[in-house]
């Protein structure tokens, strides 16, 4: 289910989806670099498995093909409608599915102790997320640069990752997840980023991806954590206007 959308720009259609207790915002600064080159369609998704958030893009964004770009959860969204055959380009940051039992876990429990800790501090959030060390003690877990955050974003960030409906579900879900599908992506360009500072999903999957899916594109992001966005706009922007032209 969409909770909130925001549709801007305007060529090809280009859908972007977030991750996990996040929200459409999280796109937010390499929103004006899309828009210059597609109409941009981003969503806030409750809470679901990776399938079933599938579905619910196509039933917004129509049977495609349109390019489609996905962080965390909704990069192994992005990689399944590219299996589907509903992506004219895939670019995925941080996908879920590259790993093992141990990280999938790890992955499971930091984003849960995460939500805890927005929880257990929402009185404080406003007055942490104004200064330095309190944006580095609420997001470094997510950013290589946790203090180029804006602090309203990130207090709405916080607060959406501790009330977003359908968190339980979308993690349990995790456990079922497992990257397969290369063949049929190996016909659309498909790009793969991955920050090197990443603590969520950490960047040795990356390798698991490069062997797993040899056909695409594969880019490390120096610096930049699970969320690239804020510490990296311009090359996020970049590798996803650049994904369409590589082939």
């Amino acid at each position: 289910m969409a909770l909130s959308l925001h549709l801007g720009g305007r060529g090809e259609l280009l859908v972007l989806l977030h991750g996990i207790g996040s929200r459409w915002q999280v796109w937010a600064p390499v929103l004006p670099r899309l828009e210059e080159r597609f109409e941009v369609l981003v969503p806030t998704l409750a809470g679901a498995s990776v399938p079933e958030l599938a579905d619910e893009v196509l039933r917004l964004a129509g049977d495609g093909p349109f390019h489609v770009a996905g962080s965390s959860m909704g990069g192994g969204v992005a990689l399944e409608l590219g299996r589907r055959g509903a992506a004219r380009s895939v670019t995925a940051f941080s996908p879920i599915g590259f790993w093992g039992p141990a990280s999938r876990r790890w992955c499971q429990a930091s984003v849960t102790a995460a939500r805890g800790c927005a929880r257990a501090l929402a009185p404080a959030l406003p007055a942490l997320s104004r200064t330095a060390a309190g944006r580095v003690a609420l997001f470094g877990l997510f950013f290589g640069h946790p203090t180029r955050v804006d602090p309203e974003a990130g207090l709405a960030d916080a607060r959406h990752l501790a009330d977003g409906p359908g968190f339980a579900v979308a993690r349990a879900a995790f456990a079922r997840h497992r990257f397969a599908g290369a063949e049929a992506l190996a016909g659309i360009p498909v790009t793969i980023a991955w920050g090197t500072r990443d603590l969520i999903l950490p960047a040795f999957q990356a390798r698991r991806a490069e062997r797993l899916l040899p056909s695409a594109r594969h880019v490390r992001l120096p610096g930049c954590g699970h969320l690239p966005f804020a510490d990296d706009p311009r090359t996020c922007a970049d590798l996803i206007v650049q994904g369409p032209a590589e082939r």
